[in-house]
């Protein structure tokens, strides 16, 4: 951006004379340089080769986004509050930490990736960053499991702290938007995302609901019966 030019006046006893001030220089940005993952040596944004130590530079390319079918799984703590109500805030930041590591091996076991843990909510999803035939069918087996081993744990839960945890779970199948798994953004959003989330919300404590297009995937390897009808806006 231009300058304007700077101008001042001096008194009017020695006249109605001006004077410039001489302009300042524009500052100096620096230029872009590319920072050479070998040596960390900057180099000219036009380089192909590192000038240290020649290896090949690559300039960062426009993260892209992906339109992948997958299976989005929610599940949280029912009665949350009534456990903080019984327990002092240390004791249920334990509780919490032991429901989510047992729930982090269980999904990831099953090729799930956890998206996010969010106060006593965790979100994962089945087909990122890999993507298999039998993602919803994956996603049912953890959700199973984890009220398997979410079980065990409150035996221990109930001896050493006199509380046991219930979850709500919600499973849904369909196709989203997802950050460029191969840099590590996994990030998913679309209405399967929402159904999801709602459909763990309208689940009881101990209920796994899944939706009509995970059902229709994994009918003929699992036993569900109907549940109670929702109207789930996303």
């Amino acid at each position: 951006m231009a300058q304007a030019d700077r101008r001042t006046e001096v008194p009017s006893d020695i006249g109605n004379r001006r004077r410039e001030l001489p302009q300042s220089e524009p500052a100096a940005y620096a230029s872009h340089v590319l920072a050479c993952p070998n040596c960390g040596g900057a180099n000219p944004d036009n380089a192909s080769f590192c000038m240290a130590c020649a290896t090949p530079l690559t300039s960062a390319t426009p993260a892209r986004e992906v339109r992948k079918t997958v299976t989005v799984l929610f599940s949280d703590v029912a009665g949350s509050t009534e456990l903080g109500e019984r327990l002092d805030p240390e004791s249920v930041r334990r509780v919490l930490e032991l429901y989510f590591d047992m729930t982090r091996r269980v999904l990831e076991r099953h090729g799930g990736t956890v998206e996010k843990f969010i106060g006593d909510a965790v979100m994962a999803v089945f087909g990122i960053p890999t993507q298999h035939e039998d993602d919803a069918l994956r996603a049912c087996r953890a959700a199973m499991e984890m009220n398997g081993e979410l079980a065990r744990l409150n035996e221990e839960l109930e001896q050493d702290r006199g509380v046991k945890v219930a979850t709500r779970t919600g499973l849904n199948t369909g196709e989203v938007i997802a950050g460029d798994p191969s840099l590590g953004r996994t990030l998913v959003t679309g209405d399967a995302v929402n159904l999801a989330a709602r459909l763990q919300q309208v689940a009881l404590p101990g209920q796994v609901l899944i939706g009509n297009e995970t059902y229709r995937l994994v009918r003929e390897a699992v036993t569900a019966e109907a549940a109670a009808r929702h109207c789930c806006v996303g």
